[in-house]
């Protein structure tokens, strides 16, 4: 893997939450499989958009997600 130090470029420091997002999600689909990130990533899609529905449960559900749509994401590429 290379960083954005080796190529010369500095990463912005607004920039870092994403990277340590993606980089988690990459380890996690990378610790549990391709398909087993396609299926919990839609499940937490699932959860998360019935959570949404209430208000309440709108600051549960949305990085619910958020999360499994990222898994998806991270699984097909």
């Amino acid at each position: 893997m290379t960083h954005a130090r080796t190529l010369g470029r500095r990463t912005p420091w607004w920039a870092w939450p994403i990277i340590l997002l993606w980089r988690t999600v990459t380890w996690a689909a990378n610790l549990m499989g391709i398909a087993a990130a396609l299926g919990i990533g839609l499940v937490l899609m699932l959860i998360g958009a019935l959570l949404i529905q209430s208000v309440v449960g709108f600051f549960l559900g949305a990085p619910l997600f958020i999360l499994g749509l990222l898994l998806v994401i991270r699984g097909l590429y």
